[in-house]
């Protein structure tokens, strides 16, 4: 692991360099705030990453205002490792959190959190939607510890429950993970347009109080069920959406690399193109949702102040390799995107470093010039927002466990894969 060792001294190096030198931080600066926008299963899919297909000018628009990572990279492909690992700034061997259900807290009680940090160095900390993953328990909703008030939001079934449309509504066609639904109903019928509105009523308190603040907004598209309001669904021509070419394992793959969720082929494509149609949907849906958050950040004068944050959990297979879903070591489930927009850097940038969502906590709190927490692992990247080809090209680790949902215990192997400027290296280890 020598080299690993001396890339993370490296960057380091640099970013002590660079973030000195370059002044992103200074102590006699007004505070910076972060909007800090996660979305859940978004796979490296939009305009801004290079797709000729996919309608995302709001998040496209704001890669225009920020720096783009070309390749950053999670450092587990299932929703609640990803998200303790980012949110506490470990990796999910530390936390022991491998699963689903398994609260980081239970295994490392008093761990620090990104919100907590900047709440120790006197932000308000507000979480709306899915940041934290959705877990069931009660003591654990939204992480309560993290939060200067309680999370919003935070658990619910991807868009199944419509209370208010009650009456007015056929039952949800997409209660399973694998369904599509396509309805002309107003944005606010499903989760995220909820998230949205939310999110623009806790910006505008923000606004009110005398405080910097951190406010999370989670997303739960493009998440399964595919069922996006009609209007997003009519974007794209359906005879046109693209599908995998590939829906069978890579050669000579071993079976432990693939997972228990295969693509069965129907003999036209029909549902693998529907799946397409539907992802693709609700990838518009997503943005929509983002760029009304981002349009109040605006009304309110706030975006000059503001450090915005675009990152997803992980990717999502949708027939590639035969498979569906994620929980793999390939490229399609580990590479993820990521933005950083800070007002004080020039922008737009993009950089093809390989990073590591790990990274965003020291980034954060360097960018906002706070103390970090002892005992962090992931690296500072403030440095690449003012010069972003001042880094070498970077390592990235991302790990699976088999079986794939080990459910509160250790699990029997572990995928380990490394992603370096020209390859991709796994091993499982018993």
């Amino acid at each position: 692991m020598k080299m690993v060792e001396n890339h993370s001294f490296r960057r380091q190096l640099l970013a002590a360099i660079l973030g000195g030198w370059l002044g992103l931080a200074h102590a006699d600066e007004e505070p910076m705030n972060v909007l800090f926008i996660a979305a859940d299963d978004l796979r490296v899919q939009l305009g801004c990453y290079g797709s000729p297909v996919v309608q995302s000018p709001r998040i496209d628009g704001l890669a225009e205002r920020g720096l783009l990572f070309e390749r950053a990279y999670c450092q587990q492909t299932v929703c609640n490792p990803s998200r303790a690992s980012v949110m506490t700034g470990v990796r999910p061997d530390l936390l022991r959190v491998w699963d689903l259900p398994t609260h980081f807290r239970e295994n490392v009680p008093t761990i620090e959190t990104l919100p907590q940090t900047f709440r120790r160095h006197g932000y308000f900390a507000q979480g709306v939607g899915k940041i934290f993953h959705n877990w069931v328990q009660e003591d654990w909703k939204g992480d309560p510890d993290s939060w200067s008030v309680p999370a919003t939001l935070h658990y619910g079934r991807h868009g199944d429950d419509l209370p208010e449309f009650e009456g007015k509504l056929p039952p949800n066609l997409a209660s399973g993970a694998g369904g599509t639904d396509c309805r002309d109903v107003p944005d606010d019928a499903y989760y995220d347009g909820r998230v949205a509105l939310a999110g623009i009523e806790a910006l505008r308190a923000c606004a009110a109080r005398d405080q910097p603040f951190f406010l999370g907004v989670g997303f739960w598209k493009p998440h399964t069920p595919l069922n996006a309001p009609k209007r997003y669904w009519d974007l794209y021509d359906p005879a046109t959406v693209p599908i995998p070419p590939h829906i069978t394992p890579p050669v000579d793959a071993p079976e432990i690399a693939l997972t228990p969720f295969r693509y069965e082929n129907d003999p036209e494509g029909a549902r693998l193109r529907e799946l397409s149609h539907g992802y693709l949907a609700a990838i518009s849906y997503l943005d929509a949702q983002v760029g009304k958050v981002l349009d109040e950040l605006d009304r309110l004068g706030l975006r000059e102040t503001t450090i915005v944050v675009f990152w997803s959990d992980h990717g999502l297979l949708l027939g590639e390799h035969g498979l569906e879903k994620k929980t793999t070591l390939f490229e399609i489930d580990a590479h993820v995107p990521l933005i950083i927009s800070d007002p004080r850097a020039p922008a737009p940038r993009r950089t093809r470093a390989i990073v590591e969502l790990l990274d965003l906590f020291p980034t954060l709190v360097d960018l906002c010039g706070l103390e970090p927490p002892v005992g962090i692992q992931g690296e500072s990247l403030a440095g690449m927002l003012r010069y972003p080809m001042a880094s070498d090209q970077g390592v990235a680790i991302t790990q699976i466990p088999r079986p794939p949902y080990p459910r509160r215990k250790a699990p029997e192997i572990m995928g380990y894969s490394m992603r370096t400027d020209r390859y991709r290296y796994t091993e499982w280890r018993d």
